[in-house]
């Protein structure tokens, strides 16, 4: 079960008596919970047929109290617990899910986990309800995400600015889609989104990040890695150390992988790089320039300095300088 086909049929308005929404992925669960706060019901029934509790601050007898309740003047109601991973005893529920009111639609978001598949309450629910399980999207999957999201928009993106989103943000599906938004409303009559676009509205230098340090790497051209150094050192969350030896890393890896492949064509590397042709182009002549040796002593390189950069075997090194000093080693091979 998908949120999208939980929202399907409750378009149709086919409902069940309960859904258990859980997971480590925030927005999809939001999605669901947002749906049934908002558009299950009439304006008009909500009133009286609505009723949204905190996990936190719930007891688990008033919110079955709750849902044990008839409709007002209305086929069904609406009862909504958010945050149950933060209610005490929530296994008590377990009595009113083993035999839920047909009248009563149940939605819990249950976040940053799922339950025991063992227990008792967890074997209710599958009995008598659906389960959801939103699982935090893959880092390699992310520019695929983003450009379907912005395409169910009715909007296209550049892939030069999918990528910035994704490097920015990361797998943080409600910023993203709070950005994407964000951006949205600024492009007027436009359609397309560009990297000037995500420069201009999310704040992220199409000039100076990641993955333009990256691609200075691969080229080997050192002035351009260390201009952009600079950069970082003076605007500091542009692109902490933190983000940018794992962004490096995880690339040279995926060179390391193609060393290993017999067949180094663009075709076959494509699907490492988001089926993205640029990409694949670019690792293919990154390979070359710095072979199978090279590729190896930089991803060896890359984790001695990341080690540094928690304070392990270095004495205070400023990040910019462990930056610098380690580019000048990767270009030197």
């Amino acid at each position: 079960m998908s949120a999208e086909k939980i929202i399907s049929d409750w378009k149709k308005k086919l409902y069940k008596p309960l859904y258990w929404l859980e997971g480590e992925e925030d927005f999809y669960i939001d999605k669901v919970i947002d749906y049934a706060e908002h558009l299950i019901l009439p304006e008009a029934e909500a009133a009286f047929n609505l009723t949204v509790f905190y996990g936190k601050d719930a007891d688990w007898s008033a919110v079955v109290n709750a849902c044990m309740r008839y409709p007002m003047f209305a086929e069904k109601q609406v009862v909504i617990l958010k945050e149950a991973q933060q209610m005490r005893d929530i296994d008590k529920i377990e009595g009113y899910i083993d035999n839920p009111l047909a009248s009563t639609i149940f939605v819990v978001s249950y976040k940053d986990k799922g339950l025991d598949k063992r227990t008792k309450l967890y074997k209710a629910i599958k009995k008598n309800g659906d389960v959801f399980n939103s699982e935090k999207i893959r880092d390699y999957k992310l520019p695929e995400w983003i450009t379907e999201y912005i395409q169910s928009k009715s909007y296209s993106i550049s892939s030069k600015a999918v990528m910035l989103l994704a490097e920015h943000i990361g797998n943080d599906l409600n910023r993203i889609s709070n950005e994407v938004d964000k951006v949205i409303v600024n492009l007027g009559k436009r359609t397309n989104i560009t990297e000037d676009d995500i420069e201009n509205y999310v704040g992220v230098s199409k000039e100076y990040n990641v993955f333009e340090l990256q691609d200075a790497l691969s080229k080997k051209d050192l002035a351009k890695a260390i201009n952009i150094i600079q950069y970082f050192e003076g605007n500091p969350k542009a692109a902490p150390i933190q983000m940018i030896l794992p962004a490096l890393y995880n690339y040279f890896s995926k060179l390391y992988a193609i060393s290993g492949m017999s067949d180094k064509s663009e075709a076959a590397i494509k699907s490492l790089f988001y089926n993205n042709p640029f990409a694949a182009k670019q690792a293919i002549e990154t390979s070359r320039i710095y072979n199978y040796n090279g590729i190896e002593q930089t991803l060896l390189l890359l984790h001695e300095y990341n080690l540094r950069s928690i304070g392990i075997n270095d004495t205070g090194t400023s990040d910019a300088s462990l930056l610098k000093e380690m580019v000048v080693k990767i270009i030197g091979y």
